[in-house]
């Protein structure tokens, strides 16, 4: 089972992560994209990473607006793993417009 991170270290990795909060035990951000099909082309990419990474984040769509949160279910709350998971988020919404 993967470690939680403390609180200090969950608080560093948000420097790193803007638009990421926290909250009910997990990392959380809400991104709006120009159009729906923008917005499920960054959730099939996504998709593709957590099935690769075997880790794989709730994603809330409501039209153009995408609500991640990334949470380790077996080990109670946030890990290395959703930090990561959360970073490759990141790139995906950087590159398709998000």
């Amino acid at each position: 089972m993967a470690d939680l991170l403390t609180e200090e270290q969950v608080t560093d990795a948000l420097t790193r992560l803007p638009g990421w909060r926290t909250a009910d035990e997990a990392l959380y951000r809400e991104v709006q994209f120009a159009s729906f099909p923008e917005a499920i082309q960054a959730v099939n990419r996504i998709a593709e990473i957590a099935e690769n990474d075997n880790h794989h984040p709730d994603i809330d769509i409501r039209w153009r607006t995408l609500i991640f949160r990334c949470s380790t279910h077996s080990a109670g709350g946030i890990t290395a793993a959703d930090v990561s998971l959360a970073g490759e988020i990141d790139a995906v919404v950087e590159s398709t417009g998000g």
